[in-house]
Parts: C-alpha cells; structure tokens; sequence
C-alpha cells in the first residue's frame, strides 16, 4: 500500500504544479490588452478631429478688415466691369453698403424676372395665334382651354 500512496502523492504532485503553471498562463493570454489600447486611439482620434472642426469653422466666419469702406462709389470701384455698372443701375444702388444689403438669389431674380414675364407675354400671344414656341404645344392646348372657360 505504501508505494500506492507514494505514487499517488507524486502524481498528484505533479499534477498540481502543472495546473498551476498552466493556469496562470491561460489566464494572462484571455486579458488582453490590446483592446484597451484600440479604446485609447479612437478617443484620442475623436478629441484632435473635433478640434480641428472648431478651428475651420472660426476661419470662415471672419473676412477680416474690410479693404474698402461701406460709402465707396460702385463706379470707382467697378470702373472695368460695364456688365457689373449695369447691374448696379438697375438695382438702384451707388454704394457698396447699399449692394451689400442684396443676396444673391434675389439680383438674380430681379435681373431674371423681366424676361421670364417677356417670354411668357411671347407665348400667350403665339397661343392666341394657335401657334406655340418648341416643344411648348402644351402650354398653348392650356392656354387655349382656359381662355374658352373664362369666356
């Protein structure tokens, strides 16, 4: 019986110092780090990109000092450009506060709206005519139509 005892104290031994070595190992490849590290970068991605965004976005607010002053001559200033003086005439302004007041889309519309009412007086009347510009048949065949039902 002794040398079952022994033999089983010396496997158990064995065993025993083998599932501890071996459970430390197994642990330490399970927690890994580099998950922690992937977290670290993105944050620190996020932080630099939102203040690059707050930088441009300060840029593009300010001009900077204005180079002419608000009571400056369109004439003077535009002295080249006789389609831009033309502009200016029709609008009605001297002064470049007074053109500053104007956005875009409305001297656009302004200059625009006198020939998009030029252009349907010409089809109105080629419509009376049972005539119509290209392509345009079915605005007179419309027209036409309404015209009949207001008489």
């Amino acid at each position: 019986m002794a040398k079952k005892k022994i033999g089983g104290k010396k496997k158990s031994a064995k065993s025993i110092k083998a599932k501890k070595l071996a459970t430390p190992k197994k642990s330490v490849k399970k927690k890994s780090v580099k998950p922690k590290k992937t977290t670290a970068r993105i944050r620190v991605a996020k932080k630099k990109s939102t203040a690059k965004k707050v930088t441009k976005n300060k840029v593009a607010k300010s001009l900077g000092r204005p180079r002419v002053t608000g009571e400056a001559r369109l004439e003077q200033f535009f002295k080249k450009d006789y389609e831009a003086r033309q502009v200016f005439d029709f609008l009605r302004v001297d002064t470049v506060k007074e053109l500053e007041a104007f956005r875009p889309d409305e001297i656009i519309e302004q200059l625009t709206a006198p020939m998009v009412q030029t252009v349907e007086r010409i089809r109105k009347a080629l419509a009376m005519s049972n005539r119509c510009l290209k392509s345009d048949q079915k605005f007179a065949i419309k027209f036409q139509r309404a015209i009949l039902q207001k008489k």
